[in-house]
């Protein structure tokens, strides 16, 4: 086992050095002058030359790239905004726990809904109640979450009087945002649930534990649901990780300050430190969310654990046989 978290571990690295790589490239070939976006346009060109070659941007880009590894590496940082003239990754992690509060809060109501609703469905495969939170959850999926962001604000808000607009004040200010966040995971994870839980259900050891005189939701919820949450649960870190990233549109539309705003209005104001920041920092959220659910896979599933087990066993024989 500690094998395999170290080796996930170290591959973490070659991902993090391609997306830095990647950004970098798109920094360079882009035709905006940094110089001029900090100086403005009143600036002259030799205070924009100076200002260049403060920023190191008339070294070669091989050389800007180290440099700019070589700064994250000891110091952690993604490099000066811009705009504020403060460390990027100072201003990602103020904002972070914002935006952590709405991805927990979404993805939390997503879960408490979906598993419950997609047993349900399965279990009363092709009954009224199955076609009702199927078409729920295709309608969800395909409503355009600004729209429903807009319509929330426009009856709750407006009309109603009964919730705020914008902001995070009160525990009022995350209803809409987490309920308009929450439906597209929701809707996904409904069908997920239900499709796992039906490939499950004929199962032979679903079977036999109904011929045991198994109580049926024992049966439904012990031996059944456990083996079909691997792909919810693969739902559920995608989901956790895109929302830790920023929920761009989210927090746009309710004026939530995270790091999805910060995004926006870094590419508004083209601070490309601030962008390099965010996206560098949304690989890094994805792939660390990708390693808890790895981890999570071997206590839900023991299958995969003895799966471990066994390639330990098989490398531990090939071994000794060799000396």
């Amino acid at each position: 086992m500690l094998r395999y978290t170290m080796q996930r571990i170290f591959l973490l690295i070659p991902v993090m050095l391609g997306v830095m790589v990647l950004v970098f490239i798109f920094q360079y070939v882009s035709p905006d002058d940094p110089a001029l976006i900090i100086l403005g346009a009143h600036s002259t060109e030799e205070e924009r030359e100076a200002k260049r070659d403060e920023l190191g941007l008339n070294d070669p880009i091989p050389v800007q790239f180290f440099n700019y590894l070589k700064t994250f590496v000891t110091t952690g940082s993604l490099g000066t905004s811009y705009r504020t003239g403060l460390d990027v990754t100072r201003d990602i992690l103020r904002r972070l726990p914002t935006t952590a509060i709405l991805a927990f809060g979404s993805v939390i109501v997503s879960v408490l809904l979906s598993i419950p609703l997609g047993v349900l469905a399965a279990v009363k495969q092709y009954t009224p109640i199955d076609s009702g939170l199927l078409a729920f959850s295709v309608i969800g999926n395909c409503i355009p979450n600004f729209w429903l962001a807009l319509l929330l604000i426009t009856l709750f808000a407006v009309n109603l009087r009964i919730l705020p607009t914008s902001g995070i004040g009160t525990w009022k200010h995350w209803v809409l945002p987490i309920i308009v966040s929450s439906l597209a995971t929701l809707s996904q994870q409904i069908r997920l649930t239900r499709s796992s839980m039906l490939e499950c259900i004929r199962q032979d050891y679903v079977r036999t534990a109904r011929a045991k005189g198994q109580k049926e939701w024992i049966v439904v919820f012990k031996h059944a649901l456990r083996n079909s949450l691997l792909p919810v649960i693969t739902s559920v870190g995608a989901a956790l990780g895109r929302l830790l990233g920023g929920a761009i549109i989210i927090e746009a539309v309710f004026g939530i300050p995270g790091v999805g705003l910060y995004a926006v209005e870094a590419i508004r104001y083209r601070d490309y430190p601030a962008v390099m920041g965010c996206v560098v920092f949304l690989a890094f959220v994805f792939s660390i969310i990708s390693l808890l659910v790895d981890f999570t896979y071997v206590f839900v599933d023991p299958r995969v654990k003895s799966g471990l087990l066994g390639k330990k066993k098989a490398s531990f024989s090939k071994t000794k046989l060799s000396a």
